[in-house]
């Protein structure tokens, strides 16, 4: 690994150590997350000038009034997706900077990543290619219908706030899959959505804060 990649100071193997430490003490015990989380360099991500804060547990701006969620939430979501099991094919709506999607590739055979902010698509798609992540398709689109012409998936994963729950996501979801996505306007909730052969099954799981999810493209 590159110096960048390993980085440095405040972006060093060691800071990085200790964040995943932070993780463990905040409950994360899925060991394939945790390594993710310390393989995937979240300070090549965020804007240089922020690079000191990237591995600190904390959202960070990453304009377009949007965020790269608290690295907790990255690790909680992708525990709750992986259950402790392999995943196959996964969607994520809301890109973002890609570093959500970078983590997922870690732990999923083939990551589908749907983004409406152009710029942001853009400079997640070079950032992943330039990683050498090669299991990640980024597409720029309205991730509010989803990915039908991709469907059905084991794991689809929400970094936008709806509303309400997606009836047209959760058609996405294949049969044994698992959906964790935050719902909810003023108060939001990360809810788990679990599909099996006689139907869905939610689960409220614990108060969130995420940018609101917008449609079309932009």
């Amino acid at each position: 690994m590159n110096k960048s990649l390993n980085g440095i100071g405040m972006t060093s193997q060691r800071t990085r150590a200790r964040l995943i430490e932070r993780l463990r003490e905040q409950g994360i015990k899925d060991e394939a997350v945790l390594a993710a989380m310390f393989e995937v360099p979240r300070h090549l991500f965020i804007d240089e000038a922020l690079a000191s804060r990237a591995y600190d547990d904390v959202s960070l701006p990453i304009n377009y009034s949007q965020t790269i969620s608290q690295p907790y939430i990255v690790a909680r979501m992708t525990e709750v997706l992986r259950a402790a099991g392999p995943l196959g094919r996964v969607l994520e709506i809301g890109t973002g900077c890609g570093y959500q999607a970078a983590v997922l590739a870690q732990v999923a055979r083939e990551v589908y990543t749907v983004e409406r902010i152009k710029p942001l698509y853009e400079r997640a798609r070079k950032q992943l290619s330039d990683l050498k992540i090669r299991n990640v398709s980024v597409r720029y689109a309205d991730g509010s219908v989803g990915l039908p012409e991709s469907a059905p998936f084991d794991g689809i994963i929400m970094a936008a706030a709806a509303p309400t729950l997606s009836a047209v996501l959760r058609e996405q979801l294949a049969v044994g899959g698992r959906m964790v996505l935050p719902v909810g306007m003023q108060e939001q909730w990360l809810y788990l959505i679990e599909r099996d052969a006689s139907g869905f099954r939610e689960t409220r799981l614990e108060p969130v804060k995420f940018v609101p999810l917008l449609m079309g493209k932009a």
